[in-house]
């Protein structure tokens, strides 16, 4: 599959010696130029011109450098690619992929059950940094370096990052109130409460679902401003301005400065695990058997 001339022909022409080619190859210079002349009689050209002041590429030996870079490396890709695919094949443990606002704690309610029908599964967390970037690039790429990841989602959000989602369950939408605010001593916030008052939610076209909770608390006379994402940026900055953030349960000890509080309303948003779309047969098997048991 792979003529080892193609590297020896880049290494010549990079140092314009069979000498030092051969060095670098741990080759003599005698078997470096029979694998030259092999090559330029399969080729019936040229590649070099060979003088007394050293070797110097011919037009289609120029030519040919270009091409035989690209098929080594495209090669190189190609090996890399294959082992990949075979460690995925073989691994016998399931890459969660966690963060701050992600996090694997959603695998204690079943572990116990996962383990007695995989004995043999290992998980790995992975951290990473939860920003704009990773958030959408670790999604359209799972199975790579992550297999899964737990987060909230809407139809959309998994379109745009091409991936699935295995539903656990709805979490309640709540609010993260700063311990210096003045609602921060209630157990219940009533909508009514945030008249005329500011509320940080996330960006409109993130999830269908916070869209649905803005427009009824708006109507309501509630002002709302934008953050990005769900990340310690976003409350960092409900505590800097002292203003209550859209939260959901679950996420009580993101900020020591926030306390998680619920309001009036009833709405929910679907929390999942995230998936690609083509997975190996042992993620495909994991999530199977997750959602057998979410089910029951």
């Amino acid at each position: 599959m792979f003529d080892g001339r193609l590297e020896t022909f880049v290494k010549v022409a990079q140092s314009g010696s069979f000498t030092k080619a051969a060095e670098e190859l741990y080759l003599t210079p005698t078997a470096v130029m029979k694998q030259i002349n092999a090559l330029e009689k399969d080729l019936r050209v040229a590649l070099f011109d060979r003088t007394n002041h050293g070797l110097h590429l011919t037009g289609a030996g120029e030519a040919f450098l270009s091409d035989a870079r690209y098929l080594l490396e495209y090669l190189s890709r190609a090996r890399e690619r294959v082992r990949e695919i075979y460690e995925n094949e073989n691994r016998k443990s399931i890459r969660i992929g966690t963060s701050v606002m992600t996090p694997a704690n959603f695998i204690l309610d079943v572990w116990s059950e996962i383990q007695s029908r995989m004995p043999a599964l290992k998980i790995e967390l992975v951290p990473f940094d939860n920003n704009p970037v990773n958030s959408v690039e670790i999604l359209r790429n799972l199975g790579q370096h992550i297999d899964v990841v737990a987060g909230l989602y809407d139809d959309r959000f998994l379109k745009e990052r091409r991936c699935l989602a295995a539903h656990l369950y709805d979490k309640k939408i709540i609010l993260a109130v700063p311990v210096a605010h003045a609602l921060s001593a209630e157990t219940i916030i009533a909508s009514d409460k945030l008249k005329n008052s500011k509320v940080l939610f996330i960006r409109r076209g993130w999830n269908r679902y916070i869209d649905d909770l803005r427009d009824q608390v708006e109507a309501k006379g509630v002002k709302t401003e934008d953050f990005e994402m769900f990340n310690l940026a976003a409350y960092n900055r409900a505590v800097a301005e002292n203003t209550p953030i859209i939260t959901v349960e679950g996420w009580e000890d993101v900020h020591p400065l926030l306390r998680p509080i619920p309001a009036d309303w009833d709405d929910t948003i679907p929390f999942g695990v995230f998936y690609s779309p083509t997975p190996t047969k042992l993620v495909k098997k994991f999530i199977d058997l997750l959602s057998s048991i979410v089910a029951k």
